[in-house]
């Protein structure tokens, strides 16, 4: 027994002079990053940054210390931005050189640098650059993506109407119609509603962005070199996202066992058909791991970032209720009681643009953003910022900026109203990120939130089930993405 414990006191000295070393070698680098709070070796600014709440905390370090600080998420450096003109002078001004995707611990176990979404370098170019040639191809942008949304508008108020004025919980309801839009151009078709394979995606899905903006997860994200090897809550998302890269590639063989090169039906056959092409090249991008990766990023982007937006909406929606009665006004006026709304009305309801564009401002869906990287070492703004620096560009401290928004933290769709009541486009509004890995399916998530909310009001009245003033719009969690409280509420037909 005292042999053992002479041994533990041994290695717990190992360690901690390991800790520290390390701790010492990341402050020490080269570079003069911007100031911020003093770290303690290996804990970082844990003291400073609850893991509950680590946008708040970020916010709360920008009174003392500026738009632009650093903060240490345990032993790592990284670089905070706050502020339109902090944010866009980094990912626009200096777009090349904030190009590189940060460490984002939690989900890097699964993805490994692969995949578009996290990819670097040359792969997140190679990848990119295809995927959004692919996706224009099967119409995002287009018509024909439109047509798609309209259909599965059509299929949603279905089986809303199925529910006769009952109480409703909306997360499944409005998942599974997104998630079909996004589903027919990387799988070639559409789930059934009732499917149970496609129910169990919908609930990994929404699952693994609930656990990534869990306070475990962004404890994981400081002290990944060490809670990796530890059993909990945090290695939850791993599992759940290795359950969705099982069933994409389950589908890469079924496409590889029909596959027709003269005529891909999908996203996965046309990467199917250039790994093929490239068989010989043993540099090549397009191989399985990046096929099946890709694919995830693009069905999960565009499932859960619309539909969480859509759900939150409602809410909003039903808090405001005078705000409601102005679209239901507008949709009477420009669309009328039974044709089927088209993107084309957008540009004569801007009150309905504004309210939509409002609703993605306020409830500001993934506030910190997703981390950069700066790619070589960079001069901003008197600092240097040594190559391989994580960055954080807080999307949310942009879109509630108060030099470009009158009311920050108030649902207030005349911020993208002028005087006369047209649309006024306002370059604060970034919940697609901006600069160079601005997001891959935005022109289609427009669409599908235009074309939802539209739909879904033409045919609807919305019910809460309490006073409007009771309606608490609070996220449920707050941490990497704001995940809208969860609700019932009753929808009475027009």
């Amino acid at each position: 027994m005292e042999l053992g414990g002479t041994f533990t006191i041994f290695l717990a000295l190992c360690f901690s002079c390991l800790i520290i070393l390390t701790a010492w070698k990341t402050i020490s680098k080269g570079g003069k990053l911007p100031p911020g709070p003093t770290p303690l070796p290996f804990l970082g600014n844990l003291l400073q940054v609850r893991t509950d709440a680590t946008f708040q905390s970020f916010m709360k370090l920008k009174e003392k210390y500026g738009p632009v600080f650093t903060v240490y998420m345990g032993p790592r450096p990284v670089v905070v931005l706050c502020g339109h003109e902090a944010v866009k002078e980094a990912l626009v001004d200096q777009a090349a050189d904030f190009s590189g995707r940060g460490e984002l611990a939690s989900v890097d176990r699964n993805f490994r640098g692969h995949g578009v979404a996290l990819a670097n370098s040359e792969r997140w170019r190679i990848l990119r650059r295809f995927s959004l040639t692919i996706l224009r191809d099967f119409g995002m942008g287009k018509r024909s993506i439109e047509e798609r949304i309209q259909e599965e508008a059509g299929y949603l108020l279905e089986a809303l109407r199925k529910t006769n004025g009952a109480p409703i919980e909306p997360t499944f309801f409005l998942s599974r119609t997104v998630s079909n839009v996004i589903s027919s151009v990387v799988f070639g078709s559409r789930f059934d509603y009732e499917d149970e394979e496609f129910l169990k995606l919908l609930r990994l899905m929404n699952e693994s962005f609930i656990e990534m903006s869990m306070p475990w997860a962004q404890l994981y994200d400081m002290y990944s070199g060490i809670m990796q090897y530890f059993p909990g809550r945090h290695n939850r998302i791993y599992y759940l996202i290795e359950e969705l890269k099982d069933f994409i590639a389950s589908r890469v063989k079924i496409n590889e066992a029909s596959l027709d090169p003269e005529h891909p039906r999908d996203f996965i056959d046309c990467f199917i058909i250039k790994m093929q092409q490239d068989t010989n090249n043993p540099h090549t991008e397009f191989n399985l791991k990046n096929l099946v990766l890709t694919t995830l990023n693009l069905f999960f982007a565009g499932t859960e970032t619309v539909s969480s937006t859509l759900r939150y909406g409602i809410l909003l929606l039903m808090k405001h209720p005078e705000v409601e009665a102005k679209i239901h006004e507008e949709i009477n006026q420009v669309i009328g009681p039974h044709r089927i709304p088209s993107v084309d009305d957008r540009v004569k309801m801007p009150y309905t643009d504004a309210v939509i564009h409002e609703i993605q401002r306020l409830t500001d869906i993934v506030p910190m953003g997703v981390p950069h990287n700066v790619i070589r070492d960079t001069h901003f703004r008197g600092f240097l910022l040594p190559k391989g620096t994580d960055v954080f560009p807080l999307l949310g401290s942009v879109l509630k900026d108060p030099k470009y928004f009158r009311y920050p933290d108030a649902f207030y769709p005349q911020h993208f109203l002028d005087e006369q009541g047209r649309f006024k486009k306002n370059e604060a509004f970034v919940p697609f990120s901006s600069g160079k890995r601005i997001c891959l399916g935005e022109a289609m998530a427009r669409m599908e939130l235009f074309l939802y909310f539209t739909s879904i009001l033409q045919n609807f009245s919305l019910r809460p089930l309490v006073p409007p003033t009771d309606i608490d719009i609070t996220p449920k969690i707050s941490g990497f993405g704001n995940i809208p409280p969860t609700y019932e509420f009753c929808l009475v037909a027009r």
